[in-house]
């Protein structure tokens, strides 16, 4: 019977130690907001004592749409700590940390993918349905990561570590209403030291006769006639920029969006109003529900977006 009892204290005592396998512990911060340290590449999650850290040292975050996959590296770690007190982004950040709290546990990722989509966050007028982008929302996924712990590994097929925004400046828009029209082009074009909104009209709808009321000349944009194209530059601005066989090296250009072609009664419409000036003519310009595309981003210009005004004589 002594015997009995002795090799059934054995075996549950072989049956309770760790043979080295997987032990499968949840990491869990999915109502955690990603946080970046502002002097360096560190992008982090902390909940009481746990942080989750992403060092995006060689990853560059687009302003664009756009989706990129990285291998998880020596520059582009993952690692989650475990503490044995409260976290804070000081914890995290500093390039001397705080004595306490102390990593009592650590895991590093030693293989996977990242994974981020990237995608422009908006803003809408709801008086005249225009939008303007305001910044670009990074969605980081680990696919396949492998976390190296003291007691074996983890591994993950997906593991969702969060939404990174970060804001950017509007364009600026901010135009004259005056517009100006090359001699022999014909090209449409309003400007400030900054910026450029141009046009590239089909004559047919710049004509030195007063429209009827409440009918205008009507055009539908296009990659080629009635084309429109926004230009942010990184430097001055002026008009020997227009109206030349090709347009100049300088300054650069930062920005470029292109309105995407129109659909009749739609979209992409441009409206030209026509009235007499004393000896000279006024033609009001308007584009109607124009959207403008970088790459795969985009924004409404709105309802009607007046253009502006050109003058005209016989």
């Amino acid at each position: 019977m002594k015997r009995i009892i002795t090799l059934l204290a054995l075996s549950l005592l072989v049956n309770s130690c760790d043979d080295g396998d997987l032990t499968q512990e949840n990491i869990s911060f999915d109502a955690v907001t990603v946080q970046r340290c502002t002097t360096n590449a560190l992008l982090y999650k902390l909940k009481e004592n746990e942080a989750l850290i992403f060092e995006a040292r060689n990853i560059t975050f687009p302003t664009e749409t756009t989706s990129q996959e990285i291998n998880i590296s020596a520059t582009n770690r993952i690692i989650y700590r475990f503490y044995n007190s409260t976290v804070s982004a000081a914890t995290i950040c500093e390039s001397i940390p705080p004595a306490i709290p102390v990593v009592t546990e650590e895991w590093t990722a030693t293989g996977g993918k990242i994974v981020i989509n990237t995608t422009a966050v908006k803003s809408t007028n709801d008086t005249d349905n225009s939008s303007k982008i305001t910044g670009y929302n990074h969605n980081i996924t680990f696919k396949n990561i492998t976390f190296n712990k003291v007691n074996g590994t983890q591994v993950y097929e997906t593991f969702t570590f969060g939404d990174y925004v970060m804001s950017t400046k509007t364009l600026p828009f901010a135009f004259t209403k005056i517009i100006k029209q090359c001699s022999v082009t014909k090209q449409l074009y309003d400007k400030n030291s900054s910026e450029a909104l141009i046009l590239d009209i089909d004559s047919a709808l710049i004509v030195n006769a007063v429209t009827p009321l409440n009918t205008p000349r009507v055009g539908l944009i296009s990659t080629i006639k009635n084309k429109l194209t926004y230009r942010l530059f990184s430097g001055l601005l002026t008009d020997d920029y227009f109206c030349n066989t090709t347009f100049p090296a300088t300054p650069a250009i930062s920005e470029e969006w292109i309105a995407v072609a129109g659909v009749a009664d739609t979209s992409g419409m441009i409206e030209v109003t026509t009235t007499a000036n004393g000896n000279a003519f006024k033609h009001t310009v308007v584009i109607k529900k124009a959207k403008l595309k970088k790459g795969n981003s985009d924004f409404l210009l709105g309802d009607n977006y007046i253009y502006g005004e050109l003058l005209t004589t016989n």
